[in-house]
């Protein structure tokens, strides 16, 4: 595959494009000169992707899908859905982002009629990080926690409630009519579970949420989560203050350390009695081939691949909006979407092999100890690290793992409301990023607060059921029409080839394919399935007030609206007929164009009078390099 020898990969080139890259330009949108970074080198960018792309459902959610959705039989829908949908969207975002170097909501400077699917997916991964956030606080919380032994959820406590506590599962085999105890060789569905909490769910339940009976009952806020939320966004808002330079040190050890205690934990975990158990149960000794006739496993597998690739909430465009201009995106792409896939079944084997484990103990099918989400994070796991020896060693590292993925997708959550309103009043905010950096966490922390008072988990389930869900497929399908019906790949092809060289039309074709047909198809069949499908959120078996129902459709509505509104404003802006107007809108802008008048070629215009202006060669590259 032949590239552009001004990539990262080559040594003194790479010096002379960053030389290139640190220069002062003005922005042909706003009357004064402008600055905007560059990663330091391409391995702050990668780790940041990976951490970014890599998040709780690698943890929490894949492992469960794969032993649900047929075994190992799971991943050929798994893998086929990356190629068709994940790596592409991937691909494009990305290019989108480098090639102006602008975040999601002036990006669409490309189609200007569109510009509401930018401003969408902010809001969107605003409202998003605000519940995310909590998360790391629980995370925050549990680690704490976990610094005493016994573990604090090892046994029931000595109190009166009217919640049936015990260390063993109240579990029977109805056989016609009669329990029995001998569920190991009972059909799975003659098992009857009594409602009876075990000892790390009644501790999730009463000491660590404090958890009421439902959204109409807020209570007080709980004060121990308060100040764990506050801990967790003084770290996100230390890290991003000083912008890329400083998130894109820290992702060095973000990024990475969850594999070293995803491993720690398989080794413990294979060496369990029981772990074979819970790993074949995980990837099927015999793989459920039948299970690839259902549409229900292909449109999981979909799923999974979009939103653990963070598509769709402009987070890939922003990060890589401050790589440099000639960076091969497409290296980049294959690297992180086969890292984040590898990830995901990596955490499933740790994950399973300690479930097994349980169900050992317990003497019960693995079927019946294994959750996902916040049941499989807070209840099932830490249950588990409990019957292993040095259980608080155990609980830490897992909690801390959760605590470091969780903070890198964050950091980038927060970065990308921090690049956008960067990029929209460029003047103002860029010279005040430690200013901007506090007041947008705070805000942040503020909105989280409902979210840790009693009723703080059915607001948390709440903002992820409305929000997280096929809104995102939305504005994503909207995204790869614009930019392949409306843009047009051609164009959108020659930009790319401007950045990492010129490849053969046969290069070409898979991906033409998958923007123009197949990707595009996909998202609008999940969408109509998710519509279609779509049910009243609830946590457990408690079901939320009308109300809060309502308010989950304003904040729907409120993430939607930009779509209409930037549109009609872009069309008063323009003159002429209704249908010239909407023609001129489909049509780049003149401020549509490389970032730098030197990375622009004969294709788009250089603004007149203004040159860019090399800095000395003294000056730190690594510290002071800006597009």
């Amino acid at each position: 595959m032949q590239v552009l020898s001004e990539s990262y990969e080559d040594g003194d080139q790479e010096k002379r494009m960053e030389r290139e890259g640190i220069r002062t330009k003005q922005d042909a949108s706003n009357n004064g000169h402008v600055t905007r970074e560059n990663w330091s080198n391409k391995r702050d960018y990668v780790l940041s992707m990976i951490g970014y792309a890599v998040g709780l459902g690698n943890v929490w959610r894949f492992p469960y899908l794969t032993y649900k959705n047929g075994g190992g039989a799971f991943l050929i829908p798994y893998f086929t859905m990356l190629l068709v949908t994940g790596i592409p969207l991937f691909f494009l975002e990305s290019s989108f982002g480098q090639f102006c170097s602008q975040g999601p909501i002036n990006i669409w400077r490309a189609v200007p009629l569109l510009q509401g699917v930018g401003i969408g997916m902010v809001l969107v991964t605003l409202l998003i990080s605000i519940y995310y956030n909590v998360i790391i606080g629980y995370s925050l919380y549990y680690m704490f926690a976990s610094m005493q032994s016994p573990l604090p959820w090892t046994s029931c406590p000595n109190t009166t409630t009217t919640t049936i506590c015990s260390d063993k599962p109240f579990v029977f085999c109805n056989v016609s009519g009669v329990l029995t105890q001998s569920v190991q060789t009972c059909n799975p569905s003659n098992i009857v579970k009594m409602d009876v909490q075990s000892p790390s769910e009644y501790y999730w339940d009463h000491v660590a949420l404090e958890r009421s009976g439902g959204l109409d009952q807020t209570g007080p806020v709980v004060w121990h989560l308060a100040l764990c939320l506050l801990l967790s966004t003084v770290l996100a808002g230390a890290t991003l203050i000083k912008g890329i330079k400083s998130s894109g040190k820290v992702v060095y050890f973000t990024a990475t350390f969850p594999y070293v205690v995803i491993f720690i934990l398989l080794i413990r975990g294979v060496t369990l009695e029981g772990a074979r158990d819970g790993i074949e149960f995980y990837i099927g000794t015999q793989s459920n081939l039948t299970k690839l006739a259902e549409a229900q496993v292909w449109k999981d597998a979909a799923t999974q691949i979009f939103f653990s690739l963070s598509i769709g909430l402009g987070g890939l465009m922003a990060l890589s909006s401050y790589n440099n201009f000639h960076n091969n995106v497409f290296t980049d792409t294959i690297v992180v979407s086969i890292t984040n896939a590898a990830t995901s079944i990596f955490a499933g084997f740790a994950i399973f092999s300690i479930m097994g484990h349980m169900a050992h103990i317990y003497k019960l099918p693995v079927a019946e100890v294994v959750k996902e989400g916040f049941g499989l994070a807070f209840i099932a796991y830490p249950g588990a690290l409990t019957k292993l020896p040095v259980s608080p060693l155990w609980s830490v590292l897992f909690f801390f793992m959760i605590l470091t993925i969780g903070l890198d997708s964050l950091f980038a959550e927060i970065e990308v409301v921090l690049t956008s309103l960067q990029d929209a009043f460029p003047r103002v905010l860029k010279p005040r990023r430690a200013l901007l950096t506090i007041a947008t966490c705070t805000f942040i922390y503020i909105l989280g607060l409902p979210c840790v008072t009693r009723a703080g988990i059915y607001w948390v389930t709440l903002i992820d059921s409305f929000i997280a869900s096929w809104v995102v497929l939305f504005l994503v399908l909207l995204e790869v029409v614009g930019v392949s019906y409306i843009y047009g790949l051609d164009r959108f092809i020659d930009d790319i080839e401007m950045m990492i060289g010129e490849h053969s039309p046969r290069f070409w074709l898979w991906w033409r394919l998958c923007w123009f047909l197949f990707t595009p198809c996909i998202l609008l069949v999940i969408l109509a399935w998710s519509l279609s499908t779509f049910t009243a959120p609830t946590y457990g078996d408690i079901h939320f007030p009308s109300w809060g129902l309502s308010l989950g459709w304003c904040m729907l509505f409120f993430v939607l609206i930009w779509l209409p509104i930037a549109a009609i404003y872009h069309l008063k802006q323009s003159k002429g007929s209704l249908i010239n107007r909407v023609r001129s809108m489909s049509a780049p802008s003149k401020d549509w164009h490389p970032f730098l008048d030197v990375h622009r070629g004969e294709r788009y215009p250089k603004d007149e009078g203004v040159q860019g202006v090399d800095i000395p060669n003294e000056v730190d590259e690594r510290s002071s390099q800006c597009l």
